[in-house]
């Protein structure tokens, strides 16, 4: 499934089954044994407007040597690839044909952990490079929004939120100019 807007700038792939439902569910299991040392080890603050509050899920990384993410005052450090995340990573690459050197692992325990409105465009990323989201769990709504149509101050009512479910085992593909966009 694609959703390409190009006068509004979003440009995203949705494959609902990219991994099978037998191979996500043991995926998921292995994901959450292996993860936990990670998640207990990473920081869980972040600095938004002057203020520090706590991550509400746990977060870890992999990456290539020296990498990290940096977003709202806080540095996600990349572990060292461990084989199921390379395995992963050799999925997604092998189906899209592009290269990834980084993964930001998100897990969300209920209803009440989630990531707040924001756009990828942190100065490390390498701009026009896609990002790919890989879901296992419960689906989740993943919400797009305008830059012009956020916020109060809103220059652009009439661009309504686009609304995508990442089921279980699906794979999310966010391409050049949506980061800058959405």
């Amino acid at each position: 499934r694609k959703f390409h807007k190009p006068k509004l700038g979003l440009n995203v792939d949705y494959y609902p089954r990219f991994f099978s439902k037998a191979t996500a569910d043991n995926l998921l299991r292995q994901l959450e044994t292996q993860l936990r040392p990670y998640y207990e080890a990473s920081r869980n603050e972040v600095r938004v407007f002057g203020k520090t509050h706590k991550i509400p899920r746990k977060q870890t990384a992999f990456g290539d040597p020296g990498l990290s993410y940096n977003f709202s005052g806080t540095s996600v450090p990349a572990n060292t690839w461990i084989p199921l995340m390379s395995e992963i990573k050799s999925c997604v690459e092998g189906a899209l044909g592009e290269s990834f050197n980084f993964v930001l692992v998100n897990r969300y325990g209920d209803g009440n952990d989630h990531m707040g409105e924001h756009r990828d465009d942190e100065s490390d990323l390498i701009r026009g490079a896609p990002i790919a989201s890989v879901t296992f769990g419960r689906a989740r709504d993943f919400v797009f929004k305008h830059k012009d149509a956020r916020g109060k101050n809103a220059t652009r009512k009439d661009i309504s939120p686009v609304t995508v479910c990442l089921e279980h085992g699906s794979l999310l593909v966010m391409k050049h100019p949506t980061n800058s966009d959405w």
